[in-house]
């Protein structure tokens, strides 16, 4: 696939560096090819937007919403294709990959309907023959910058409210997985998207910095790591920019003495592994209080050795490589430091020999350890690797899980209504699971983290329109 730009309603090839997107399961195939976009081609992007937003805002919002329906209706046909084309170039399952373009279908839809709901307040005035109303209107121009690890449905959650409450986008996805983002560009540019409303450029770091720093753009929305997202945000404060920002996690599950061990292996298995543990609100952290730390690490280490992991489009395949040889190699640089520590390996640790060598995997990866001061229980690893430790009492455990700089998600199992409750003003996250894994995101409420995990208003749901949108209070007098 050979990969372009859109800017301006037009496609067209970078200027920049050429660079190859490969198969992280088989690093010898190409899956894609291009050019990168440098400074010149941000600036122009951000001119277009500039030039079409205000024709965007006044366009009715039922005609904003229809076009949002109809790429939504595009992505759904086509969710088998690119989501295999997703598993190919990302790494994630097949599976996973289809059901990603298919989050990506249902987030326009719901966006889409806001247009059916109330885009105002009316107040009343303590003055005669006048009203209040508080209206909303959008920003403006949104420079959005999207990571590897969702291609398309995190861009379609940044830019399917942008594009609802009238915003016009100017969009940098992750370089490394450029061909899902072209093809969710491709499905609003078909859908009828004006030009100069949604404008792609598949670019570097430095050029990411140039689009951030650029007097045109409105406000930044960002999800990646905490030390790029603090960057952002304050080089933004610095201007007056507002930022949104979702950036990492070290999600805890806790695992109380009254928990159904069945339901707690199961889910943890599924919020540890999934997306190969790529994925902001993956389980790395897992706190077992003593009374079912034996039994439950037993069940949990087999259950991780028998996941089957391969070629991410293959049948059957439970979990697939990581994204890169870089991310491979910093995520066993990892578990490797954390046995030097005094770590107990469990299950995984080990490089694959094999077949398995060629691409960029790593083993589903246990591994007990003997305080909380080791690196792992600290530090995002964005990979399959789980960090244990033991608790005596539920207040202790819940007392391990806030011991973080992050504040994504948790989750706890338990089967005590009073504990769950507890659980609910005791940890500082921003998305707490009570017997579900600590990861997953319904797009109908907010979403975002506490502490170093988040920065500005939550995505998703209504709480986007805090972000896309500012009010204007106007006293109305006849």
């Amino acid at each position: 696939m050979e990969l372009q730009n859109l800017v301006d309603g037009r496609w067209a090839d970078g200027k920049g560096e050429e660079f190859t997107s490969t198969n992280p399961s088989r690093p010898s195939d190409v899956v894609a090819v291009g050019a990168l976009a440098g400074p010149a081609e941000v600036d122009e992007a951000v001119a277009a937007a500039r030039r079409a937003q205000p024709d965007w805002a006044r366009t009715p919002h039922h005609e904003r919403a229809a076009i949002l329906s109809r790429a939504a209706a595009l992505i759904d046909a086509s969710a088998d294709a690119w989501g295999h084309e997703l598993a190919a170039e990302e790494g994630k399952t097949r599976a996973e990959g289809v059901g990603e373009a298919q989050r990506a279908a249902q987030i326009l839809r719901y966006y889409a309907a806001e247009a059916d709901h109330e885009t105002g307040q009316l107040y009343a005035s303590p003055r005669r023959g006048e009203q209040i109303l508080v209206t909303r209107r959008a920003l403006g121009v949104v420079g959005i910058i999207t990571p590897f690890n969702f291609p398309i449905a995190i861009p379609a959650w940044k830019i399917a409210p942008a594009l609802s409450y009238g915003n016009a986008v100017v969009w940098k996805p992750a370089s490394i997985v450029p061909l899902l983002a072209m093809r969710f560009a491709q499905a609003l540019h078909d859908a009828g998207v004006p030009p100069g409303v949604v404008n792609m450029v598949v670019a570097d770091g430095p050029t990411g910095g140039h689009l951030v720093d650029h007097p045109g753009i409105h406000a930044v929305s960002f999800t990646g790591s905490t030390a790029v997202g603090q960057a952002i945000a304050a080089s933004c404060a610095a201007r007056g920019v507002p930022v949104q920002a979702e950036m990492g996690g070290k999600n805890p599950a806790i695992v109380l003495d009254d928990a159904d061990l069945d339901l707690a292996v199961d889910q943890v298995l599924l919020g540890a592994y999934r997306a190969t543990g790529q994925k902001c609100t993956a389980t790395s952290r897992l706190i077992l209080q003593d009374g079912i730390a034996e039994p439950f690490l037993a069940a949990f280490a087999r259950r991780a050795s028998e996941l089957v992991v391969g070629d991410a489009v293959a049948p059957g395949v439970q979990m697939g490589p990581l994204v890169s040889a870089a991310a491979r190699d910093e995520v066993q640089r990892g578990i490797d430091t954390a046995v030097r520590q005094g770590a107990r390996v469990l299950a995984g640790g080990s490089p694959y020999g094999g077949a398995l060598a060629d691409g960029w995997f790593v083993p589903p990866t246990v591994l007990d350890l003997p305080s909380t001061t080791l690196d792992v229980w600290r530090d995002e690893l964005f990979g399959p690797v789980v960090g244990v430790v033991r608790a005596r009492t539920a207040a202790e455990a819940f007392a391990l899980a806030n011991d973080s700089a992050f504040g994504l998600s948790a989750s706890v199992f338990t089967t005590d209504l009073g504990r769950a409750l507890e659980s609910v003003d005791a940890l500082d996250v921003g998305q707490l699971h009570v017997n579900s894994e600590s990861a997953g995101a319904d797009p109908h409420v907010p979403f975002g983290g506490a502490k170093r995990s988040g920065y500005g208003p939550k995505e998703q749901g209504r709480a986007a329109r805090d972000f896309y949108t500012h009010t204007t209070t106007v006293y109305l007098r006849g």
